[in-house]
């Protein structure tokens, strides 16, 4: 997601706070907000007021709260909001708020702020499971999105008391990471709906022994920013990775450690799958001998060399599995390229040349090198398509890539 301290002066946001006991975990989404330059307007529903008290939010963002339409009544409060709003948030948005927004109420200031936005709206949804799950509540959300209006998926984990499932309100991060992909020109369409989505992240590690292992610099943050994503435009997403971040609300996560346990895992999802994107960074060796104790230095067991195997190519191996009828004819693949240009050719010429060996559908080339993408908030490089489509996405941030990616795959998938 864009770091803090990004300059966004004139950027206006509101924040609208359902009256929930998750309305505690909005006072660090408005930090997040306000720290990346935003102008922030608090906006809470009289009953978020039960839980949180107007001071805290108005501590926070630096500006007065309010909670009816007959609050400053001179300058028109309730019509101005909305406005005047590059984007607007509700977190938590709780059933009742989901149902009179969907309804058009204007009953106070948060839903008349709602009906007089023209900007991109982005609703996250928290209460119980049994509300979530309501038929009435889908239909809400159906409305909602039909409307134009961004609903995130809830998490999954702890409610209020002993109760846990579908209906926790995400991290305050995975909801400032779409606020702030909406603020970038992003978009989080609902077009990917009923499809099965596989992403890997992180790099693999190749043990040696049970202290020390082989491994590159992947962070795991392009393949996490695609899953969550790709989970916020409707997919059904799992993650295999070994990166240490927190799992994307609504997203199945599988840790693997090897190179040997991403193919397996890979290969067995991929069989159900719609989309493989394959963001992970695979270790090319292996040792070919692992020791079951620490190799200690000056000792008999000390190596004079480490003798390394190949490892199996996941990519090539999930085009043959297609080839082969082991995944569906449509399921789409996708690689990845981490690229430094030398004598032979450029990064670009590279990410061509791997196109056309691996045999997916479509390659993301990425330059990389020290203190370039590895570990990094910002990426950029191409999307190269099979059909011979090519297209240049400018530095940005991982989320702007990954919004990026997903549209590559649904204009391929239609």
């Amino acid at each position: 997601m864009t770091t803090a301290g990004d300059d966004r002066r004139g950027t206006r946001v509101v924040v609208g706070v359902g009256g929930g006991i998750a309305a505690y975990k909005t006072c660090g989404l408005i930090r997040l907000l306000t720290e990346s330059g935003c102008h922030v307007d608090v906006v809470p529903t009289a009953a978020a007021l039960k839980f949180v008290g107007a001071a805290t939010f108005e501590a926070l963002s630096g500006n007065p709260v309010s909670t009816d339409v007959f609050s400053d009544v001179p300058s028109v409060r309730h019509v101005a909001l909305g406005q005047k709003a590059d984007l607007v948030v509700v977190a938590p948005a709780t059933a009742d708020l989901l149902a009179r927004a969907a309804a058009g109420r204007a009953d106070d200031q948060l839903t008349s702020t709602l009906l007089t936005a023209r900007c991109p709206v982005l609703l996250a949804p928290a209460m119980h499971t049994e509300m979530w799950e309501h038929p009435a509540t889908r239909r809400n959300v159906d409305t909602l999105r039909v409307d134009g209006v961004h609903v995130m998926p809830p998490a999954r984990g702890r409610l209020t008391g002993a109760d846990s499932g579908a209906g926790r309100l995400p991290e305050p991060a995975d909801i400032a990471r779409l606020a702030l992909l909406l603020l970038d020109g992003g978009d989080l369409p609902w077009d990917l709906a009923g499809r099965r989505v596989v992403v890997t992240s992180g790099g693999t590690r190749e043990e040696i022994d049970p202290v020390r292992f082989l491994g590159n610099r992947s962070s795991g943050k392009q393949g996490h920013a695609i899953a969550a994503l790709a989970a916020a435009r409707g997919a059904d997403v799992t993650l295999i990775t070994s990166a240490d971040l927190p799992t994307p609300p609504a997203v199945t996560e599988i840790r693997i450690e090897s190179a040997g346990e991403l193919r397996e895992h890979t290969l067995r999802c991929a069989s159900e799958a719609d989309v493989v994107i394959k963001a992970a960074a695979v270790a090319d060796f292996r040792p070919d001998h692992v020791s079951e104790s620490k190799l200690k230095k000056g000792s008999r067991a000390e190596p004079n060399e480490i003798r390394l195997v190949r490892n199996p190519d996941i990519l090539a191996d999930l085009v043959a599995a297609r080839d082969a009828g082991q995944l569906a004819p449509t399921c789409l693949l996708v690689g990845f390229a981490a690229e430094t240009g030398d004598a032979s050719g450029s990064v670009l010429e590279h990410g061509r040349a791997k196109l056309s060996r691996k045999g997916c559908d479509l390659l993301v080339v990425n330059e990389v090198g020290r203190g370039t993408t590895f570990g990094r908030d910002d990426n950029g490089g191409w999307i190269l398509d099979s059909d011979g489509g090519e297209i240049l996405v400018e530095r940005g941030s991982k989320d702007v890539m990954a919004a990026r990616i997903l549209d590559a795959v649904v204009a391929r998938s239609r």
